[in-house]
């Protein structure tokens, strides 16, 4: 099985992998600004835009899957759980990888005893509920948070939600797949192992992914960069 992908611009490799429920309608406007220094490969999630689907239920599996599309001595670019894959991406074949880029992600997406940095599991159990009832209804909502708190969110929201609906719409088992991975995938241990460059972008105001992150993510990789974005 083959994901959809897009190559354009020239230079060193660039791979973007986008978020849960997303396509790559959302790297559009950053990737004309990329192409002018880097070769942009923008590829998208199994069952997610154009790329097919199969029963592929764990995180290594959606790993293995990109990394078979993924140019070889790339830059990866991971939002959300495009960055949880990434992660996973690199532990498995680390000398695919050049360095990891990781914007508002986190190698552990849900609170537990010795991790605030991160939401509760309620949060994304809800969405769960809400998939099997409406899933289109559920992303448009999802859509919604990306702009909390930003000066233009309605604009912006209208621009994200026209871009979005151009491309077809995830597989429902994909969505829940992914909520699955978001849910339950720990990679903090294993991520302190990576011996790949690494810098990691929050922003101030997420409330996904919260910049308390910041602190958490030094503490597990010292020499990575890490930036709050105000």
């Amino acid at each position: 099985m083959t994901l959809w992908t897009r190559t354009s611009g020239k230079g060193a490799e660039l791979l973007l992998v986008h978020g849960w429920g997303m396509n790559a309608s959302v790297w559009l406007t950053l990737a004309k600004v990329l192409e002018k220094d880097y070769r942009v490969t923008l590829v998208e999630l199994p069952g997610h835009g154009e790329s097919p689907w199969n029963p592929a239920t764990r995180l290594e599996d959606w790993a293995e899957q990109v990394l078979a599309a993924a140019p070889a001595d790339a830059v990866w670019l991971g939002w959300s759980l495009g960055g949880l894959v990434m992660m996973q991406a690199a532990l498995l074949q680390p000398q695919k990888l050049r360095a990891l880029v990781g914007v508002a992600t986190s190698p552990c997406f849900v609170q537990r005893k010795d991790w605030d940095c991160a939401i509760p599991a309620a949060v994304l159990e809800s969405f769960a509920a809400e998939l099997e009832t409406d899933s289109r209804r559920t992303l448009r909502r999802f859509l919604s948070l990306q702009v909390q708190g930003a000066a233009d969110a309605k604009d912006l929201l209208l621009r994200l939600r026209r871009e979005f609906d151009s491309r077809p719409l995830p597989n429902p088992a994909a969505l829940q797949t992914g909520l699955d991975i978001l849910l339950h995938s720990d990679l903090r241990r294993a991520l302190a192992t990576l011996d790949l460059p690494s810098a990691w972008l929050l922003g101030e105001r997420d409330t996904l992914v919260p910049k308390s992150l910041a602190h958490a993510l030094t503490g597990l990789q010292p020499q990575a960069e890490v930036h709050v974005i105000d």
